[in-house]
């Protein structure tokens, strides 16, 4: 068979694997009939409210001198890891401000953080391509550094994102511009499996996020600029088990609802969504209306979920950090709108493990910490 051949039979192929990608979107929407939102509101169900008091900022933690890009919480609600470009990890004590770890970084062009299960060691990675590995009980250097304890090296681009395995500091997985994850075993240094690349069903574009199931550890998502988020399974590295379409922007965040069946996304398309791994569907949308004009729409740079899942933060470009219900698809409070809110564009947030404080991070160089009153923290 001639060169030719192979590329007419190739192009025949690509446009029947269109349509019937289109057919089988069609079929979905028609199946789809309704959402969560307006399935719980033909049950009567009402919007949660916040009084002044519910959630304020208690704490600004001021001690970088670059924009935030990460932080992660510990898994003991007092410690959080924030990443900034002034390259440097700090680890913080959430209940009194104080830092207690300064690390200087081998490249200051950082992105992502993580702690891992223990909180025993901080990884991060970035424009360099690798991701480091930190031990938080090693004795400095002589200038009073903390060295590195494990290099991880195998990305051809940026590492954007990095999650420990849950309940396992010997592995960890990276979300990289590459267009692949990868599964490290940190004891040795090594890759255990990539996901993409070179298969079909990988992403097409940078991946720019990472979320590891809290309820089976085998399997992750992850979003990319591709405007799809893919669901893995870490023993079958070859092919991503779904595939989510739906956004029209790049997917800049994504996060597993607490109960493991669900995830939630956050896009430059100005959207947060949230999808069914069982049935592959799109749950619901939540947008806010800003203006007539889409390029003016702020894009979603991060999100997660209250331990309950009914409430989904969403941090976003241009300062706002939205409090959705997510049961209602409705907008309950605006940290961007309180006081002592941040200055700049909210680049990461994240939820301590109990649920009682949210942390919010930005290109103002500072975090802030967000305490639930009362009843709140198990919302």
């Amino acid at each position: 068979m001639s060169v030719a051949e192979l590329k007419e039979r190739h192009l025949a192929a690509t446009e029947t694997v269109n349509a019937l990608r289109e057919r089988l979107k069609q079929r979905r929407l028609s199946l789809l009939d309704t959402d969560v939102a307006s399935y719980a509101r033909s049950q009567g169900r009402t919007p949660v409210t916040f009084g002044p008091t519910d959630l304020v900022c208690c704490r600004t933690l001021q001690g970088h001198t670059g924009k935030v890009y990460s932080l992660d919480w510990a898994s003991e609600k007092n410690r959080i890891v924030s990443a900034s470009q002034d390259g440097r990890l700090i680890v913080w004590n959430a209940l009194t401000s104080q830092k207690t770890h300064a690390i200087k970084l081998p490249c200051a062009w950082v992105m992502t953080c993580a702690f891992s299960p223990t909180g025993q060691s901080v990884a991060c990675g970035g424009l360099d391509s690798v991701c480091s590995i930190f031990n938080l009980n090693s004795p400095t250097d002589r200038d009073g550094n903390l060295p590195v304890s494990r290099t991880l090296s195998g990305h051809k681009g940026y590492v954007s994102s990095c999650q420990f395995v849950p309940d396992d500091d010997t592995h960890l997985i990276t979300s990289s511009g590459d267009q692949t994850c990868v599964l490290w075993d940190i004891t040795t240094g090594l890759r255990t499996s990539v996901f993409g690349g070179e298969f079909q069903s990988g992403h097409t574009s940078d991946v720019l996020s990472i979320s590891i199931n809290g309820s089976n550890s085998k399997l992750f998502v992850s979003g990319s600029c591709d405007g799809t988020a893919r669901l893995w399974d870490t023993r079958v590295a070859s092919r991503a088990v779904q595939t989510f379409h739906g956004h029209e922007g790049d997917v800049n965040a994504v996060k597993f609802f607490p109960d493991g069946n669900r995830f939630g996304t956050g896009s430059a398309d100005g959207t947060c969504r949230l999808f069914d791994t069982r049935t592959g569907h799109q749950l619901q949308k939540y947008y806010q209306q800003h203006d007539d004009n889409d390029s003016d729409t702020p894009h979603v740079t991060s999100i997660a979920f209250s331990i309950s899942g009914r409430l989904l933060f969403a941090g976003y470009m241009n300062g706002d950090c939205y409090v959705w219900d997510t049961l209602l698809a409705k907008v309950v409070l605006n940290l961007g709108s309180l006081q002592n809110s941040h200055e700049g564009r909210i680049s990461c947030l994240g939820l301590s493990a109990d649920g009682s404080a949210l942390c919010t991070g930005s290109l103002d160089s500072n975090l802030k910490i967000w305490a639930f009153g009362g009843h709140r923290k198990v919302v």
